[in-house]
């Protein structure tokens, strides 16, 4: 008798709560707009965590099922996805990619930082405040707010003056607008942060390269995605 067998792998809380909201909007019973319950009301329902409720939404979300306002509830999207799309544990555990857009991030992006804190000038200080200004005023839009985000970190790469930088970023705009759409999902609904802290530490960002200051500039950036990659390996450890 072969002994080679296939491991077993316990399933995750938050892959069967995903599964379950998951059944009950393509069997239609949770229709396009319908409003669900609360993470309290659905961590009773369900008997567990909070935090397992917030990792299937994020995945549910991320995967086009839901649509999450902050501060209004959860939706069932208007438009359902039509694409296949991967099973809970694949998004739980398709963790490589981001990973490594993640480390590139972490080292560039605070290179960036710190070289811009000393080569800023008063036109990129201007550049960066107005993009801040957007980021205020779409905090309320997703999109929007992603597409400010990009942009805010992009400008930060020009005021580095150093035209290698500045390509390496634009090289990787693509990766960074899915990154930062993945990031942001992973802080508001893993951390329970809202639009207005995220704003703050792109504003605490800002105010340390307004001020020339080098090393705080490169601190803070790293600060800033360092903790999206620790809630990502809370996230993915079985």
């Amino acid at each position: 008798m072969s002994s080679s067998f296939q491991p077993v792998k316990p399933q995750k809380g938050s892959d069967i709560v995903l599964a379950q909201l998951k059944q009950r909007i393509e069997s239609g019973e949770y229709e396009p707009g319908y409003r669900l319950p609360s993470v309290v009301d659905l961590a009773v329902g369900f008997n567990v965590g909070r935090s397992t409720i917030r990792e299937a939404l994020s995945a549910l979300k991320a995967m086009g099922w839901l649509d999450i306002r902050h501060g209004g509830g959860t939706f069932v999207s208007q438009v359902l996805p039509s694409e296949p799309v991967p099973d809970a544990g694949d998004f739980f555990h398709k963790k490589e990619s981001f990973q490594e857009i993640l480390e590139i991030r972490k080292y560039i992006e605070s290179g960036c930082a710190s070289l811009a804190a000393k080569r800023r000038t008063d036109v990129d200080i201007e550049h960066l405040e107005q993009i801040l200004v957007r980021m205020r005023v779409v905090l309320e839009d997703e999109r929007a707010s992603e597409e400010a985000d990009v942009q805010f970190h992009l400008q930060i790469a020009k005021a580095t003056h150093n035209t290698l930088f500045i390509q390496m970023m634009d090289s990787l705009t693509k990766r960074l607008q899915e990154s930062m759409g993945d990031s942001r999902r992973l802080w508001f609904f893993s951390e329970l942060a809202s639009g207005q802290q995220l704003l703050e530490e792109h504003t605490g960002i800002f105010e340390a390269i307004r001020e020339q200051n080098e090393a705080l500039a490169s601190e803070r950036m790293m600060q800033h995605l360092v903790k999206v990659e620790m809630v990502l390996e809370r996230m993915t450890v079985r």
